[in-house]
């Protein structure tokens, strides 16, 4: 197993929102794209939540989310994984990002959203007891996993989960 590196963040200093994954899967390691499985939701998702379930394509959807606020990262910034799962992630290989820094520069962000509960715990256990008092007071929230493995909860339900996106994004934009 090589060490995979994920992505610089999506977004630029004006976002209000972070969602936070865990380390990008193979296929978004090969087409050097957030959430490029086919099969995940994340994008149809974003799309029927600011996009009149119209579908777009990457770069659009980058735009989409900027002008909503919307940042997107993930707690590793490299890991050892065999695969996409973040069950096979080897928890000696961890390299986090770099949040506190992500914090000062972007300090519009109020709002910590995790896609899944790996993201979530990886965050917790190795990033927010380590970040400053006004960093540790955001508000964050663990939703549903978009990915294509997390198949116990239907779309509709993600969908439903993820939409407190949208009212944040439209209150804070207003």
């Amino acid at each position: 197993m090589k060490q995979q590196t994920g992505f610089n963040l999506l977004g630029n200093n004006q976002a209000r929102i972070l969602i936070l994954g865990s380390m990008p899967s193979v296929v978004s390691l090969q087409k050097q794209q957030y959430y490029a499985h086919p099969r995940n939701a994340f994008w149809r998702i974003m799309a029927a939540l600011f996009n009149e379930d119209e579908p777009i394509v990457y770069h659009q959807a980058e735009q989409l989310l900027e002008v909503e606020g919307i940042a997107v990262w993930d707690v590793l910034k490299s890991c050892t994984r065999q695969g996409s799962l973040d069950s096979a992630i080897d928890k000696n290989s961890l390299e986090i990002n770099d949040f506190a820094s992500l914090f000062k520069q972007f300090t519009r962000i109020k709002y910590v959203f995790f896609n899944g509960g790996m993201a979530e715990s990886l965050y917790k256990k190795h990033v927010y007891q380590a970040l400053a008092i006004e960093f540790r007071s955001y508000s964050y929230t663990k939703l549903p996993s978009t990915s294509p493995a997390y198949a116990a909860m239907p779309y509709k339900d993600k969908l439903a989960a993820w939409a407190e996106l949208k009212t944040i994004s439209r209150v804070k934009a207003s």
